[in-house]
C-alpha cells in the first residue's frame, strides 16, 4: 500500500512539472514585452498592422478600417477609413512634423509636435505594451490562444477608464483591444486581422507628398494659420497658388451631443459671405466656448507648434496659451473649439460627440 502511495505521488509530481512547462505567468510575459519594446527601439525596429476599430461615442457606432505602420526612430503612418462614408484620413509623422491628411479631398494639417510620444493611441503597439507593463494591478488570464490583460486605460479622455488587451501567445502581437468607461461599457473596440513585426517599407512610405497623392492626382498648396487656427494671409511673393476645387456647398450646423454640466447653448449663426460656409456656435455658463465649423477650400493647412490630441477617429491640434483652441478635420470639415476656461478633457468629449453627426 505504501509503495502504491509513493508511485502515485511521483506520478502527480511529474504531471505538475509537465503541466507547468510551456506556461507563463504575468511577470514573465511582462519581461518578454519589455524585450519586444526594446527591439522596436533598435535600428531595425518596425511593425505593420491592420484591423477594424469601432467607436461607440455618438448616436450610432462608427466603424473604421485601420492600418498602422511604424519604423524606428519615430516614423508613423496611421490610416483611418470611415466604412460608412468611404473617406480615408492619414495621420503621418516624419522628420518634417506631424500631418493629418485627407487625400481624397486634398486637405491636410501639418504641425510640429511630439505625437505620439507619452500619449496613448489604442491602435499603437507601444501604447498597449506601456499600459500592461506600467500597471502593477494588472489582471491576467491565460486563454487558449491568447494572453489577456485587463489594465487601467492610459488615454487622454477621462471617459476611458479600463482596457482589455488580447495578445497572441507566440508573437505577442495584438489581437484585440477593448476600452471601456466607468460603467464598464465598451467605448472603443479594435480587432486586428494582421500584425507583422518584420515589414518591408518603401523609402517613400512615410513621405507626405507620396501619401497625399496616393488617392488623388491634384496638387496641394499650403496656407498658414495663427495659434488659434485663424487663417493668415501670406505676403505676395510673386508665386501663384495652385487652383482650388469647386465649393461643395452648405453643410448645415453640426451640434455636439455632449454639453458639459453647467453649460447651456447660447446662439449659433452662419457667417455671411464666407466661401467655406463657416458656422459659429456659442455656449455659456460654467465654461464659455465657441465652436467654429467650416468646409475649407482645397488646400493644405500648415499649423504652428502645438500638442497633438488623440480623438480616436483622428488626431487634433491643441494650440494657444491663455486661450486654447482644439482644431481637427474629419470628413472634409474643419472644426475648432476655442475657450479660455474649458478643460481639454471636456474639449475631447465634445469633439467625440460630434463625430458622425449630420448638419441641421
Amino acid at each position: 500500500m505504501r509503495r502504491i502511495t509513493w508511485v502515485l505521488a511521483i506520478i502527480m509530481s511529474v504531471t505538475l512539472v509537465l503541466t507547468g512547462c510551456g506556461s507563463k505567468d504575468s511577470a514573465s510575459i511582462v519581461k518578454d514585452l519589455n524585450d519586444v519594446a526594446d527591439k522596436l527601439e533598435s535600428k531595425q525596429g518596425a511593425y505593420q498592422g491592420s484591423g477594424t476599430m469601432t467607436l461607440y461615442t455618438g448616436e450610432q457606432p462608427q466603424e473604421y478600417k485601420v492600418e498602422v505602420w511604424y519604423k524606428n526612430p519615430s516614423y508613423y503612418r496611421i490610416s483611418l477609413s470611415n466604412v460608412q462614408k468611404d473617406i480615408t484620413q492619414i495621420v503621418l509623422r516624419n522628420d518634417d512634423g506631424v500631418f493629418v491628411l485627407t487625400p481624397s479631398l486634398n486637405k491636410s494639417f501639418r504641425f510640429q509636435s511630439d505625437w505620439p510620444d507619452n500619449q496613448g493611441q489604442v491602435y499603437l503597439y507601444q501604447t498597449l505594451v506601456r499600459g500592461i507593463t506600467s500597471d502593477n494591478n494588472r489582471q491576467f488570464v491565460d486563454d487558449k490562444d491568447s494572453y489577456i490583460f485587463e489594465v487601467a486605460a492610459n488615454y487622454q479622455s477621462p471617459a476611458l477608464v479600463r482596457q482589455k488587451i488580447w495578445l497572441d501567445k507566440k508573437s505577442y502581437a495584438p489581437k484585440q483591444v477593448q476600452v471601456s468607461d466607468s460603467e464598464a461599457k465598451v467605448v472603443v473596440d479594435v480587432k486586428f486581422d494582421s500584425f507583422d513585426f518584420n515589414p518591408k517599407f518603401a523609402e517613400d512610405s512615410f513621405d507626405m507628398k507620396k501619401n497625399m497623392t496616393s488617392q488623388t492626382t491634384s496638387e496641394s498648396t499650403v496656407a498658414q494659420v495663427d495659434e488659434n487656427g485663424n487663417p493668415v494671409v501670406p505676403a505676395d511673393d510673386g508665386v501663384s497658388e495652385q487652383p482650388v476645387s469647386a465649393e461643395l456647398g452648405d453643410f448645415g450646423i453640426i451640434e455636439p451631443q455632449y454639453i458639459p454640466v453647467g453649460v447651456t447653448f447660447k446662439d449659433s449663426h452662419k457667417i455671411e459671405g464666407s466661401k467655406d460656409h463657416a458656422v459659429l456656435i456659442r455656449y455659456d455658463g460654467v465654461y464659455q466656448y465657441t465652436i467654429m465649423e467650416a468646409r475649407p477650400l482645397d488646400r493644405a493647412v500648415s499649423l504652428v507648434p502645438g500638442e497633438g490630441i488623440d480623438l480616436g477617429f483622428t488626431v487634433g491640434l491643441l494650440s494657444g496659451d491663455e486661450q486654447q483652441t482644439l482644431t481637427w478635420m474629419t470628413e472634409g470639415l474643419e472644426y475648432r473649439i476655442t475657450s479660455s476656461n474649458l478643460p481639454v478633457t471636456e474639449m475631447i468629449q465634445i469633439a467625440a460627440s460630434m463625430q458622425g453627426q449630420s448638419g441641421k
